[in-house]
């Protein structure tokens, strides 16, 4: 397994200044870093793969879904729309020098219906992934399908959903990714949930239960370890959760981290947390 961090603990909004994060992030001992894309047009594509392959990092990327994107809408031209859009993120997640794009990519974050899931929005979401596989294979890129607690989506919550939509969607190139913040909301128990899932369990977000530094909260990351050994996964464990700048009004951690808690912080004792559990 490899250790990575989210840019998410410094910034929602990933531009050319914060280049200067991946030196910091190579000089703790990181294999990687995940980047967040909202408007895939609005990344310095170039720059970030130049700048990542400089720093010998791998780049994950972590796609949400902007205003207007929404791959289950019961509108057909929103849509096509949507997937014009998911086609750019990994033409765009490729330029960067990812081979791994993610996030909740089936509906906007806070999409919320008065209902559950509906058969024609699983037809819908099949259909739009499936649609996208020959962009995937064109650009060697693997998608990781991200289920949300229930305040985000009501569409896929938990592994086992996401699993069922991957199998029916059919493609090699698609599994899931884990994030254990969420999970620990959503899943009865987390260790039993990535075993259910085995083969399609292609990474994880490795997220302390208030978004803090790991180890520090309730979440038994030794047991989750556990699992994903005995299901020989050997992708990344990217380290998300926020810290707290106080110029850096538009990074998630201006309001919620712990105001003692840095960027820095988060992933350096985040890493030191993480190291012994995996050399154990």
């Amino acid at each position: 397994m490899k250790i990575g961090v989210s840019a998410f603990a410094w910034t929602a909004q990933f531009v050319i200044e914060d280049l200067h994060i991946l030196p910091k992030i190579k000089d703790l001992g990181m294999d990687g870093c995940e980047i967040p894309m909202f408007q895939p047009g609005q990344l310095a594509a170039a720059e970030i793969r130049r700048a990542f392959a400089a720093n010998n990092l791998e780049c994950t990327i972590c796609a949400i879904l902007p205003g207007g994107i929404n791959p289950i809408s019961p509108d057909a031209a929103t849509r096509r729309k949507s997937l014009d859009h998911l086609k750019a993120c990994v033409e765009t997640a490729a330029a960067c020098g990812a081979s791994l794009l993610g996030g909740p990519l089936y509906a906007p974050i806070g999409y919320l219906p008065p209902h559950r899931p509906e058969s024609d929005e699983w037809d819908w979401a099949i259909e739009i992934f499936q649609a996208l596989g020959d962009t995937l294979e064109a650009h060697k890129m693997n998608l990781s399908i991200e289920p949300v607690n229930r305040s985000e989506t009501f569409f896929l919550r938990t592994g086992q959903e996401a699993r069922a939509l991957c199998e029916a969607i059919g493609n090699s190139r698609i599994g899931v990714t884990i994030d254990t913040f969420h999970a620990n909301i959503e899943e009865k128990k987390i260790p039993q949930a990535l075993l259910e899932l085995g083969p399609f369990l292609r990474h994880i977000h490795a997220s302390e239960s208030d978004r803090g530094v790991l180890g520090e909260g309730h979440l038994d990351f030794p047991a989750i370890l556990a699992a994903l050994r005995q299901i020989g996964y050997e992708g990344y464990l990217m380290i998300e959760g926020f810290g707290y700048e106080k110029e850096r009004k538009n990074a998630p951690g201006w309001l919620w981290a712990d105001l003692n808690t840095t960027p820095e912080d988060l992933a350096a004792k985040s890493l030191a947390y993480l190291q012994p559990l995996l050399a154990g």
